[in-house]
Formats: C-alpha cells, sequence, structure tokens
C-alpha cells in the first residue's frame, strides 16, 4: 500500500518542521522527558545483542537514534526514512546506510536484519493500517524486533498540534504478540514521563 494520508503529512512542511525542531542531544533530550537517557535504555535493551548485528530503524529521520547506537559500538546500521529534509540530514552521516522508501514495502528480502526497531513510529500509522507495518517489519527481520512507543491500554487518538488522525496511543506490544503469538518478550518497561501522566513502552521480541 503506502501513499496514506498519514504518509503525505509526513512528506509534507509538517515533516520537515518536525526534522528542524528535534534538533539537539538526543540523550539530554530523553533525561529532560523521562529522567533517564537514551543511551541508558539502549543499553538495557540491547546488552545481549552483537556489536556487528545489521540493525535497521523504520522511520529514523535525522538518525539520532541510530548514532546513539553507534557511539556504544554497533556498526551496521541501516535507516528508513520518507522525509527528504530528514534524509538529507541523515544521510550526512555516510557510514549509516540511509534508503528513501514506505515501512509499508520495505525493500529488503525475509530476514535480512537481525534486529528491526521503531521509536515514535507506531503511533503515527493510522490503527487500520498498523497491521501491514507489523507484516513488513516481522518479515524482514531474522530475530529481533524493538520498540519504543506511546502506551495505553486502549487505541485512543491524540490530537497531533492541531490535526486529527495523526497519532494514537495504544498497547503495540500487545499488537504484536496477538498478530504473531510465536514473539518472545525478551523485555519490556513502562516509562513515565516527568512532566505529567503520560507513559511510555520500550519492548524487545525474539523470534
Amino acid at each position: 500500500m503506502g501513499d496514506t494520508e498519514q504518509e503525505r503529512f509526513w512528506k509534507s512542511e509538517f515533516g520537515d518542521e518536525y526534522t528542524l525542531r528535534n534538533a539537539g542531544d538526543w540523550d539530554a533530550f530523553y533525561l529532560k522527558q523521562w529522567g533517564v537517557t537514551r543511551t541508558h535504555l539502549n543499553t538495557q535493551f540491547l546488552s545481549g545483542i552483537d556489536k556487528d548485528a545489521r540493525i535497521l530503524e523504520v522511520g529514523c529521520n535525522r538518525a539520532y537514534q541510530l548514532q546513539l547506537l553507534q557511539n556504544q559500538g554497533f556498526q551496521n546500521l541501516w535507516g528508513l526514512e520518507i522525509n527528504k529534509s530528514a534524509l538529507q540530514i541523515a544521510r550526512e552521516n555516510r557510514t549509516f546506510n540511509i534508503v528513501e522508501a514506505s515501512a509499508f514495502d520495505i525493500p529488503f528480502r525475509d530476514g535480512y536484519f537481525d534486529l528491526v526497531f521503531t521509536s515514535g513510529l507506531l503511533i503515527h500509522i493510522a490503527p487500520e493500517h498498523l497491521p501491514v507495518i507489523i507484516d513488513e517489519i516481522y518479515r524482514v527481520t531474522r530475530r529481533y524486533i524493538w520498540g519504543f512507543e506511546y502506551f495505553s491500554k486502549d487505541c485512543t487518538e491524540i490530537n497531533y498540534r492541531g490535526h486529527e488522525n495523526k497519532l494514537w496511543k495504544n498497547d503495540f506490544a500487545k499488537l504484536w504478540q496477538e498478530r504473531y503469538p510465536d514473539l518472545k518478550l525478551v523485555r519490556a518497561e513502562k516509562i513515565p514521563y516527568l512532566a505529567n501522566d503520560n507513559i511510555d513502552v520500550m519492548f524487545l521480541f525474539e523470534k
């Protein structure tokens, strides 16, 4: 599929503005938002992953997450992105393999990656389209699926900077397990925000 309302939104000027707005020290941002750095979370969840594992981030934007992983010694890093402004910035690091493509049609063969992850991507996919994204991620990972997303027990739409039909909270780990019961939950942790009652969740599955 692809070319959904949400994809057009992120390819547009709004996506460009998001890319410009989300610049800076990512660990410092995490520390302010959740009281823990992303580097610390990476260490907790990926301690058992080989440093030479082939890793793909679906929706990598500026590739900040990939940069943190590289700082921690991971070398074989790939990113998928649809916004051209974000692609241009992400490609400034020539050691990353950044591909312009949709999560609805990931252009790699089955099991090409050792680990595939999302960080604040599934929350922007319309609920009726989530199964396609989940299937594609499952297809291209050989072993691990890693996620960091907004959490809610029930699917709840949230107004996103004045826009409707662009952001949802959900129990994404549960959705993964319902669609693919063979997945083994390696680790999950709910991470509350410091400034409000919102909660995010990080989860790691193994095939």
